[in-house]
């Protein structure tokens, strides 16, 4: 007789799904902020899932920074961390009502010290929303800014309207509390 292998679900053979990954996600009940990287966009979602159903409640793609000011030239970077940082700061600005705590979901995307996703994470923190971060795995500012790119992102955060505070600055969270208050 021969030994039967046993085959594995269709989605992890198509590398779409770690469904390890994905059921310690589902059962930690809080909404997920799932980052997805194209070819030419990086897609930011905000999703709730129930009863293992999922449902998106806020979303948000780069392709919508063309709107915001995004030079036509650089149509081709948006994909970039910038453009990632820009697009946390427009989902955080969607989902300001938003009360809970989020929690990362990078799907198959390996985690890279200082990649786009972490930048869409520090966008997203940056407007306001509550998401746990280590600061050391973020970009550095100059990345964020457009520097190493020459592009200048301030008008474009100017136009979303987010107040963006400068939080490394700020070592005591009674300053933080003061800074808020003025």
């Amino acid at each position: 007789m021969k030994k039967q292998r046993k085959i594995d679900k269709k989605r992890r053979r198509q590398a779409k799904t770690n469904y390890n990954k994905r059921l310690i996600l589902l059962k930690g009940k809080f909404p997920r902020l799932v980052i997805r990287k194209t070819n030419r966009y990086i897609i930011l979602q905000i999703i709730e899932s129930k009863h293992a159903k999922d449902k998106v409640l806020y979303s948000v793609n780069t392709k919508e920074l063309l709107k915001l000011e995004w030079p036509e030239e650089r149509k081709g970077s948006l994909k970039s961390i910038s453009a990632a940082y820009l697009g946390g700061l427009l989902l955080g600005k969607k989902a300001k009502q938003l009360k809970e705590k989020i929690i990362l979901d990078t799907g198959l995307i390996p985690n890279t010290k200082g990649s786009r996703i972490y930048a869409a994470v520090k966008g997203l923190a940056d407007s306001g929303i509550e998401i746990d971060y280590n600061e050391k795995i973020m970009p550095s500012k100059e990345r964020i800014q457009g520097e190493h790119i020459k592009l200048d992102i301030k008008p474009i955060i100017d136009k979303i309207g987010v107040k963006v505070k400068d939080i490394k600055e700020v070592n005591n969270s009674k300053e933080l509390k003061e800074v808020e208050k003025q």
